[in-house]
C-alpha cells in the first residue's frame, strides 16, 4: 500500500497470507551506511531527456487482446475500444506485435505484405483510426518491424524461388548443396534452426535445386541484407508507416540482418547432433553497424520516433553500448535477455536450453539488474525495462510464487522493481492484472506455438515428459487471451465463439473488471496505476537518477537506491523469496511510501527504533529520503 500522503485513502486489504511452507526466518544484518548523505556514491544520472525515456510502453499481442468481430481472434478495433483502459493505467505508447498480412505460421512474425493488414485484424483504415484515437488521448503507436526475414508466401520470395535468373533471386540467401564423401547432396553447412535445434536452417528447394537460409522456421526465409535493393525496400516500409503517424518501431531480431558471408560450419557443441547452434556466425555480423546507420540516415532520422531493438546472442557489453549510445548509437534502446534467461540452462529437458528450468537466487537477480543499470548509466546508453512479453512466461510465475496465496504479492513486488529502475518501462498485456502461466493440468496439445511443434513434432510422449518445462517456459504462457471480465471466455470474445487459444482457467477471479472497480483499491491493477504515477511524478530520481546497490550480500533481499540530481533519494527493498527475511535499515530518516502488503507501512513505521525491517514472503517496500 501507499504512504500516509496523497494515497492514504486507498488503503485496503489484500488476500490473507498463509503460513509459508518454508517456515524459516532469515536474518541478514548487513547495513546500508551508503544512504548517509556524506557516504552516497551512486554514479551520474541521465541528463539527455527524450519523450520516450519517461514513456510507459504497453505491448499488445493482437490475437489475444480483444475480439470485436466475433471470430475468436483479437483485432485492431479491439485495441481502439480499450484505449481508455490503457490511458487510465498511465500508458503513453502502445506497441503492437505484427498485424501485417501473414499466413500466421509464427503468429504474424512471418509477413507476406508489410503494407496490408491481416484481414481478421482489420484494415489500414482501422489502423488510421487507432492512430487518431491514440493522438486524441496524447498517446502514440509503435509497430513491430520484422525485416530479418519474411514469410515464404511474400511476393518477394515467390519471385526469388521461381528461378535462378529472377531479378529477386538475390533478395534471399541461396546456396548450392554441399556433397559428402559419398557424393550425396546436403545443406551448405551444419547450422541449425533457432526454433528447432534438431533441424537444419537450410531448406532445399526442388524447383531450383538449391538451399535457402531460414534461421527460425522453413516458412520464414531470411532476407539478404547484402543486397542494396533489399535495404531500400525495407527503408521504404519504414517511411510508409512513419508517414502514416506511427511513432517508431520495435525491431525483431534486428542484429541478425548481417551474417558471416563465408558461411562456415559451426563448432560442434551438441555431440551426436548433425546440426549445431551457429548464432556466432549469423548474429552481430560484420556489417550490422553499417546497415543500422544507413537505416537511420535513410528513414528514421527524418522523424521524431523511438526505436527498440530485440538483440539476442550479444555477449559483449561494449557492443550493446555502441548500438544505443545517446550520441553515436543507432537505436534508442535494446532488449537484452540476461534477466529473462536467469534460469535457463542446458539439461535433460527435450529441446533447447531456453526451455530448460534451472535454479536462481537473489544474488543472480541483483547481479544482472545492477550490471545493466550501471552499464547504461555509466556508458551513456539507455535501458529497456521488461519482465515479460509475448516470447516469455508470465513474470509472476517466472520470478515469484503464482499460487492463489501469493500471486498478488509477487505481481506487486515485480511492479515495484520495474517502476523504480532507470530505463523505459515496458508492460505486457495482462501483467498489470497479475496474469499467470497456464495450469499444469492443461494437455500439451493446448499449446499453439510453432516453437513447441518444432521441438516435439507429433511426439505425444515427449510432450508429456516436457509438461512441466512447457508450463514454466513455453511462449504460449504469455499468449492466452486477455481476461477482461468473469463472463465466459473472460470477455475476450462472446460465449458462443471459440477463442483461437484457450483462456486461462483463472479468469473468473483474475480479470480487469474486478480489478478496475473503484473499491478494488488493493488490486494489482490499481497498484500498477499508482506506481506508474509515482514514477512519472518523480522521474528525476526513478527514471533518470543514479543507481547503487544496498546490502550486496543479503541472501534474500534485493535493495537499491535511486538518487536525483537534487539529492533526493528513493530506497527500494524487495524480498524475492517465499520465506520471511530481515533487512537492516539503520536510521536515515526514511519516509516509507509504498508496500505490497496492506499493513506493510504500518508495521515498518511502528518498529520504532529498531534497525531491522522484517519482511514477509514476497514483500516489498519503497521509501523516500527528502533533500536536506
Amino acid at each position: 500500500m501507499w504512504g500516509r500522503s496523497r494515497w492514504a485513502e486507498t488503503r485496503g486489504s489484500c488476500c490473507l497470507c498463509r503460513v509459508d511452507r518454508f517456515l524459516m526466518v532469515k536474518h541478514s544484518r548487513v547495513g546500508i551506511g551508503l544512504l548517509g548523505a556524506s557516504k552516497m556514491s551512486v554514479g551520474k544520472s541521465h541528463t539527455d531527456r527524450q519523450w520516450w525515456k519517461e514513456a510507459v510502453v504497453y505491448q499488445i499481442y493482437p490475437a489475444s487482446f480483444k475480439d470485436t468481430n466475433n471470430d475468436g481472434r483479437g483485432d485492431v478495433n479491439g485495441v481502439t475500444e480499450k484505449l481508455d483502459y490503457l490511458k487510465d493505467l498511465g500508458v503513453d505508447v502502445v506497441w503492437l506485435s505484427p498485424i501485417y498480412d501473414s499466413p500466421q505460421v509464427d503468429n504474424g512474425y512471418d509477413i507476406a505484405d508489410y503494407k496490408k493488414i491481416y484481414p481478421p485484424y482489420g484494415t489500414l483504415e482501422d489502423v488510421d483510426r487507432l492512430i487518431q484515437e491514440l493522438g486524441r488521448r496524447g498517446m502514440k503507436l509503435v509497430m513491430d518491424l520484422v525485416v530479418n526475414h519474411t514469410s515464404d508466401q511474400h511476393p518477394w520470395f515467390l519471385e526469388s524461388r521461381s528461378s535462378k535468373s529472377n531479378p529477386k533471386r538475390d533478395w534471399y540467401i541461396w546456396r548450392k548443396p554441399k556433397y559428402d564423401v559419398e557424393g550425396k547432396p546436403g545443406p551448405p553447412n551444419n547450422w541449425n534452426q533457432i526454433l528447432g535445434e534438431a533441424h537444419s536452417a537450410w531448406i532445399f528447394d526442388e524447383t531450383t535445386q538449391e538451399y535457402y537460409f531460414a534461421a527460425f522456421t522453413p516458412q520464414q526465409p531470411d532476407l539478404n541484407w547484402e543486397n542494396p535493393d533489399v535495404r531500400a525496400a525495407v527503408y521504404d516500409i519504414l517511411r510508409f508507416w512513419l508517414d502514416r503517424g506511427v511513432a517508431g518501431f520495435r525491431m525483431d531480431v534486428i542484429n541478425l540482418i548481417s551474417k558471416d558471408q563465408s558461411f562456415p560450419d559451426a563448432e560442434v557443441v551438441i555431440p551426436g547432433q548433425p546440426y549445431q547452434p551457429a548464432t556466432q556466425h549469423f548474429a552481430n555480423g560484420p556489417r550490422l553497424h553499417e546497415f543500422l546507420g544507413e537505416m537511420r540516415r535513410e528513414a528514421l532520422d527524418k522523424y521524431d520516433q523511438m526505436t527498440v531493438g530485440e538483440m539476442p546472442f550479444i555477449y559483449d557489453d561494449k557492443e550493446f553500448l555502441k548500438i544505443v549510445h545517446q550520441k553515436d548509437g543507432f537505436l534508442n534502446m535494446v532488449f537484452h535477455f540476461e534477466l529473462v534467461d536467469i534460469d535457463s540452462e542446458r539439461g535433460d529437458v527435450p529441446g533447447d536450453a531456453r526451455m530448460s528450468v534451472g535454479n536462481w537466487d537473489v544474488s543472480d537477480l541483483r547481479r544482472i539488474i545492477s550490471r545493466w543499470q550501471r552499464i547504461m548509466i555509466d556508458g551513456g546508453g539507455w535501458n529497456s525495462l521488461y519482465c515479460e512479453n509475448h516470447d516469455q512466461p508470465r513474470s509472476v510465475s517466472h520470478y515469484c510464487d503464482d499460487s492463489d496465496e501469493y500471486r498478488e504479492y509477487g505481481s506487486k513486488l515485480l511492479a515495484m522493481m520495474e517502476t523504480t529502475l532507470s530505463g523505459t518501462l515496458f508492460v505486457y498485456q495482462g501483467e498489470e492484472l497479475g496474469m499467470r502461466n497456464v495450469p499444469l493440468e492443461w494437455e500439451p496439445e493446448e499449446y499453439k506455438d510453432i516453437e513447441v511443434n518444432e521441438m516435439y513434432p507429433n511426439d505425444h510422449e515427449k510432450l508429456q515428459k516436457a509438461r512441466r518445462a512447457l508450463r514454466a517456459k513455453a511462449r504460449d504462457n504469455g499468449r492466452t487471451p486477455m481476461q477482461w471480465d468473469s463472463s465466459p471466455n473472460g470477455g475476450f470474445c462472446p460465449e458462443e465463439v471459440t477463442p483461437w487459444m484457450r483462456v486461462n482457467d483463472d479468469y473468473p477471479v483474475v480479470n480487469a473488471a474486478a480489478q478496475t472497480k473503484l473499491e478494488a483499491t488493493s488490486s494489482v491493477y490499481h497498484f500498477w496505476q499508482r506506481l506508474v504515477t509515482l514514477r512519472k511524478e518523480n522521474a528525476g530520481a526513478l527514471v533518470h537518477g543514479g543507481f547503487e546497490l544496498i546490502d550486496k550480500t543479503n541472501p534474500d533481499v534485493f535493495s537499491y537506491v535511486r538518487v536525483a540530481d537534487s539529492g533526493e533519494k528513493w530506497v527500494v527493498v524487495l524480498n524475492f523469496t517465499g520465506h520471511s527475511a530481515t533487512w537492516e535499515s539503520s536510521k536515515w530518516g526514511l519516509q516509507w511510501m509504498a508496500g505490497n502488503y496492506a499493513d506493510g507501512l504500518d508495521k515498518v513505521q511502528q518498529s520504532g527504533g529498531t534497525d531491522l525491517v522484517h519482511l514477509r514472503p514476497w514483500e516489498g517496500l519503497i521509501a523516500r529520503q527528502p533533500c536536506n
